[in-house]
């Protein structure tokens, strides 16, 4: 197995808005592609099950476009 020891960097298309997508050793975050702010997680609240409520905090927080 490959450790995760850098950032990796991939670009998806949800619907028509273009994100960027960085996982790296601490979690990962997706970005709308141009923009810096973005959703994070970290690996620690993935694997503990507090994902859904990071999600849910981070979802209530108005964004402006």
């Amino acid at each position: 197995m490959t450790p995760l020891d850098k950032p990796l960097r991939r670009e998806i298309v949800v619907g028509d808005i273009h994100y960027t997508l960085v996982i790296d050793p601490d979690g990962l975050k997706l970005t709308e592609k141009g923009k810096r702010k973005g959703v994070e997680l970290s690996w620690k609240d993935l694997t503990s099950g507090d994902a859904a409520l990071a999600a849910a905090l981070q979802a209530s927080v108005p964004t402006s476009r």
